[in-house]
């Protein structure tokens, strides 16, 4: 079965840490860029940041500094780490993947996990 599955979200309090794994399985994992982005309730789905499948990076101005995002490909797993977590960050993270090179746009990403709510407490 060809899936993402997000996990490690959760409540944290501003200025914490968190980091969020995606778990992905059916695909050709390395040959794929990884990518997040997230949701706000009443908001549009928002870019976060991407790993290339030469594990370049490319980060939204809103988390750079702040995020990181790492791959393993022996283990099908990407990884968006969270640090010095501000209230404005919470929302519904997703991971997707994409043939592309490094997308910013949600609609480059063909595959989707169901998300992973975190919540930032100030």
């Amino acid at each position: 079965q060809v899936q993402l599955v997000e996990f490690g979200g959760g409540l944290v309090q501003a200025g914490g840490s968190l980091r969020l794994s995606c778990a992905a399985s059916g695909l050709a994992f390395k040959r794929y860029a990884m990518g997040w982005f997230r949701q706000a309730p009443g908001k549009d789905r928002e870019f976060v940041g991407v790993i290339g499948w030469d594990s370049s990076t490319t980060y939204a101005d809103s988390v750079k500094g702040r995020f990181t995002i790492s791959r393993d490909d022996p283990q099908n797993m990407a990884f968006l780490q969270m640090s010095s977590l501000k209230p404005e960050d919470t929302a519904v993270y997703y991971c997707a993947s994409s043939t592309g090179r490094r997308p910013v746009v949600f609609y480059e990403y063909t595959l989707w996990g169901q998300g992973t709510p975190v919540t930032v407490s100030s």
